[in-house]
């Protein structure tokens, strides 16, 4: 229990939401169904789990360092559990939603509190075995996810996607508090609680503008008031970062072009390798008749690459800056996205396998060095911020990425259906315009409307990668005991979650 048991617990919570980022995308359809449910609510079921996730994740980390890390872990279980039931109880697609939401409250506390306990429990070699575990899992919650979710779908229904969570929190909740022990950051801290609020508004404004832009258009008054109200809520996190004693985020750190380079990389790197992937998910099983299994091991492919790069890229690439592994890897996925946009009314699954490939690779490229290059980029003194920061903008990215392909999709759909009907179809409504439009003409409205969306990924994907190759110039550091220099080495506490 002393060795095994604190890492089990955290590992326990780093499996759920993790897991929780990617089980909810192949049940999309059947969620639709269920709760009548539009194209703007299922992008909200993806988007509000990872849009509280991102605002509070800098937040929940200072208030553990104040109450106590354990504590707040065990009380992010207990929200993350009563939401997760409160989501398979949902009888509307609004109440989902808000469940989703207080999932992501829940594991920004888990998330949040994760490595400094491992940090605070294991030391030396100890520690670097634990971490290597505990990256492991954060991986393999990103492949099983689409299957698992898959499996639940179509075997006692989508509802149990969120059940399953209720009996492995209650043994995270006895390990935690049987095997970890409680530990605090230095006294005196105090907690962001404006820049934590500003922050939330700015990035819930933003995603809401953008899917609003996708229902009224992107000229419509209302459009319009919420990108003005996300901006004014920027400005207030600024001045309010500006002022506050211990901020979340140091604003002096985005004068350094290196940490800048890599937020924008860690920015694109969720939003562009996974952002199409809910609407790829709907387009198989409500246009090609995949069951929700099936639509979820055509995801594999990507997933098993990832993996097994992301091996080869610890082995053989140590030492290698991460302005060649970061920038190269989001060329890769760029590339990956121009290679799936090929799709027509007569295209399979098959066709995305290539483009899935090199995504897979570009993400097992990025994935295990992104945060080590934010910490590379600071002085170990504000390890902590750097690692808060870079873990918050890849959910905020994944969160802003959903939301504006799914925009993206249904804008250029409507050159062939009316916008309702456009938003149907995205939405899985395919069963209710089969009466109305003909099979090809749905198919090749939503192919076109992919085909769209994934142009845009990979612009977006090869522009953050020229950016990182322009502004990451992170010199080597000495790598502790070895005399040899790592660009991307991370400190003890350096390690982020795959999405």
């Amino acid at each position: 229990m002393r060795t095994w048991g604190p890492l089990t617990a955290v590992c326990l919570g780093t499996f759920m939401l993790l897991l929780d980022v990617t089980i909810v995308i192949v049940a999309l359809p059947d969620m639709a169904r269920a709760l009548h449910a539009s194209l703007s609510d299922l992008q909200w079921v993806v988007d509000g789990y990872a849009l509280a996730l991102a605002a509070l994740l800098m937040g929940a980390g200072a208030t553990a360092d104040i109450l106590g890390r354990r504590r707040v872990h065990v009380v992010g279980v207990v929200v993350f559990a009563t939401a997760s039931l409160l989501c398979g109880l949902a009888d509307g697609p609004d109440t989902l939603v808000a469940a989703r939401a207080l999932q992501g409250v829940g594991a920004a506390a888990m998330l949040a509190t994760t490595l400094p306990l491992l940090g605070s429990v294991y030391q030396g070699r100890q520690r670097s075995a634990a971490l290597g575990v505990w990256g492991a899992v954060s991986g393999a919650a990103a492949a099983v996810g689409p299957v698992l979710g898959g499996l639940l779908a179509e075997g006692p229904g989508w509802r149990w996607i969120f059940y399953v969570n209720l009996p492995v929190s209650v043994v995270a909740v006895w390990l935690t508090l049987n095997a970890v022990p409680e530990s605090r950051g230095p006294r005196g801290m105090r907690v962001d609680w404006a820049g934590t609020a500003t922050f939330a508004a700015f990035a819930g404004g933003t995603a809401y503008a953008v899917v609003r832009a996708g229902e009224a258009g992107w000229t419509a008054s209302a459009t319009l008031t919420s990108f003005g109200l996300a901006a004014l809520a920027l400005v207030c996190f600024v001045l309010a970062e500006r002022r506050a004693a211990h901020p979340l985020l140091d604003l002096s750190l985005l004068r350094r072009p290196a940490f800048v380079g890599v937020m924008v990389g860690a920015l694109a790197f969720n939003g562009v390798a996974f952002g199409v992937t809910p609407y790829l998910s709907i387009w198989m099983q409500t246009l090609l008749g995949m069951s929700p299994v099936r639509g979820g091991l055509t995801l594999l492919p990507m997933m098993m690459a990832a993996m097994v790069t992301a091996v080869v890229v610890g082995k053989r690439f140590h030492g290698v800056s991460a302005r060649l592994t970061i920038g190269g890897g989001l060329l890769l996925i760029g590339a990956g996205c121009f290679c799936q946009a090929a799709l027509g009314a007569g295209s399979d699954w098959t066709a995305l396998v290539p483009g899935f490939v090199l995504v897979g690779i570009g993400t097992g490229f990025v994935g295990p060095t992104v945060a080590g290059a934010a910490l590379a980029a600071v002085e170990p003194a504000r390890a902590g911020m750097a690692g808060g920061a870079v873990n918050t903008v890849r959910q905020l990215g994944y969160a802003l990425g959903v939301a504006v392909f799914g925009t993206v999709v249904t804008s250029r759909m409507t050159d062939t259906l009316p916008h309702d009907a456009s938003h149907a179809l995205a939405g899985g409504g395919a069963d209710a315009l089969r009466g109305t439009f003909s099979e090809h003409t749905l198919r090749s409205a939503f192919a076109s409307g992919l085909d769209a969306a994934l142009v845009t990924a990979g612009c977006a994907g090869l522009v953050a990668a020229a950016l990182v190759l322009v502004l990451v110039r992170t010199p080597r550091t000495a790598v502790a005991g070895t005399g040899e220099t790592d660009a991307t080495a991370p400190s003890e506490e350096g390690v982020t979650p795959r999405p």
